[in-house]
């Protein structure tokens, strides 16, 4: 995806970056236009430029904990991706969702959905 973002980016060819029309983007709902001052005033406030605002968001989504050893470098894989959004001009959100950790849960009650059954 990164990729397809940065190529996207690509002037003719010789690799400048131009700017992005967000009139199509979803993220032009909470950036764009003098009705949108006070959610540009939140991202100001969280130390992102108008240069960043300008640019393309996209949500970098984590499930990163210390509950296990499989999670545990799913931060450092996120800020990789983070670089790479940054890289290809856009503007990266970085959220966390739930994770299951099977090897720690495996044979609780809860985890019955998803263990195999002869």
């Amino acid at each position: 995806m990164v990729r397809a973002l940065r190529a996207r980016w690509r002037a003719g060819g010789q690799g400048k970056p131009r700017m992005t029309d967000k009139s199509k983007l979803p993220s032009r709902h909470v950036s764009v236009g003098p009705s949108k001052a006070p959610q540009r005033s939140y991202y100001y406030a969280m130390g992102i430029s108008d240069e960043e605002i300008r640019q393309p968001f996209v949500g970098v989504a984590s499930c990163w904990n210390e509950a296990a050893p499989c999670n545990i470098a799913l931060m450092r894989q996120a800020a990789a991706v983070k670089r790479g959004v940054r890289e290809a001009k856009g503007t990266p959100f970085e959220f966390c969702t739930i994770t299951v950790t099977d090897g720690i849960a495996m044979g609780h009650e809860g985890m019955r959905s998803s263990q195999c059954r002869p």
